[in-house]
This record gives C-alpha cells, structure tokens and sequence, in this order.
C-alpha cells in the first residue's frame, strides 16, 4: 500500500517532502522532496549531511516561496524568520535526517528540539515510541530547564480508565529505551487531560515549554483549545 505522509508548510502552500508513487515506501520515512524543492539536511556548521540529524534547508528559491510578510515593509521579520540560521539559504525550523535512499525523517521543529546533556533530541523520536502503546491516546514532550542543563518531561493523555500508575510510567520509560537511548528516557511522566493544539492540529510544544519553564505565552489565538494551558500550570 502507497502511504504518502507530507511535510511543508502554511507559510510556503506547499510540501518539502511528500509521496512519490515512482519510489517505494519505506516505515518511517516520506519518500522525496518535492518537485522544485532543493532540500537538503544541514549540520551546525551549514553542511549537508546524510544519516544525521539536522536542520530542514531549501538551498534554491522554491515556486511557492513567499515574497515577504504582510506589513514587513523592510523585510527584516521576513529575512530573520527564514534566513538568519545560514545566510542566503531557507531554513524551515524543522530538524529532520535525510536518509541514503534520499527520503526525509521530520523528527520535530528545531525550537522544540530537547537537549539533555547535550545530546539533541527530536520530539517525534519519543512519540514513535510512545504512540505503539495502547494506554496512550496522545502525548507531548518538552524540555524542562534544570541549573546548565535540560531535562525532558513527558505529558501523556491516557485512554479513560487507565491510570498513570507506576507500573505504567516503568512500560512508557522501558519502551523508550529499548528502542532509542537512555538520554531518551523522560525524568517526569505526567497524566493531563488534554494537550494544547494549534488550529490546523500541531502540537503547541514551545507553549508548553514556555510555561513550565515559568515563561509567558505568546499569540494563545492560534491554539485550538488555549484552554488547555490551564492545567499546565499547575504544576
């Protein structure tokens, strides 16, 4: 069976990656860049890498490409928000691996990437994980700052009538592990009720960072349920 998963974005009307019915499906992966898209996966030090983790770039201006913001009459927000990471190259704040086969991984937006110890985490490299486990209906990771250092914890939204026992927390943690690394493994695992989505359904993970890290939340207008920020901060 063709599964075609997609990955772009509003501002561009467009997809970097997506299906391709010519090359075959692999788990885990979408299959190419999408026509007139010159992706590439750039490390710290702008260089493109394979097999590595990194950030999304579009090396050549692409057809869909916007111009400009509304109202950005000099251009500055527009050159920060898409140019500022390496000079003259479009960086969509995604962090992803391309593989061998020239297919992309998208593990989570770069601002959301966690890093205890210094070691850079994607987000979706936890929710693969967690997401096989029949006890977890949805689930959200975020890093919590702690002294120099980042320490990840990890809300789970658990199907009615299962409780967050310690037995539960030991089979979320041992699946984690197993399939990734011990840096993987969240400190906390916290039950909430619900989890702050934006309106076209995203994780709001920088809002939930921000909050348990005692930061204001800006632009709650776009979430979906702003209400569910609520809970958060309670704890």
């Amino acid at each position: 069976m063709r599964v075609a998963s997609i990955s772009g974005g509003t501002d561009i009307v467009s997809c970097f990656a997506l299906g391709n019915p010519w090359l075959p499906v692999r788990r885990g992966e979408l299959q190419a860049p999408g026509l007139g898209m010159a992706v590439e996966v750039f490390n710290s030090q702008g260089q493109p890498v394979i097999g590595q983790t990194g950030e999304l770039v579009c090396l050549e201006p692409f057809p869909s490409q916007p111009i400009g913001f509304w109202g950005d009459t000099t251009g500055e927000k527009y050159q920060e928000a898409y140019f500022s990471h390496f000079k003259n190259i479009w960086a969509q704040g995604d962090y992803a691996v391309k593989t061998p086969y020239g297919g992309l991984i998208i593990l989570g937006r770069s601002d959301a990437v966690l890093n205890p110890g210094g070691v850079r985490i994607g987000t979706a490299e936890i929710y693969r994980q967690v997401e096989v486990l029949s006890e977890v209906v949805d689930c959200l990771a975020a890093g919590h700052k702690i002294r120099d250092d980042e320490e990840i914890w990890l809300f789970v939204v658990l199907r009615e009538g299962i409780n967050l026992n310690e037995g539960l927390v030991s089979k979320i943690k041992n699946q984690i592990k197993a399939n990734t690394s011990p840096r993987h493994v969240p400190s906390r695992i916290i039950a909430v009720p619900d989890l702050p989505r934006t309106r076209s359904g995203k994780l709001a993970e920088i809002a939930v960072k921000k909050i348990i890290n005692s930061e204001d939340v800006d632009n709650k207008s776009a979430l979906a349920n702003p209400e569910s920020l609520e809970f958060f901060k309670t704890i």
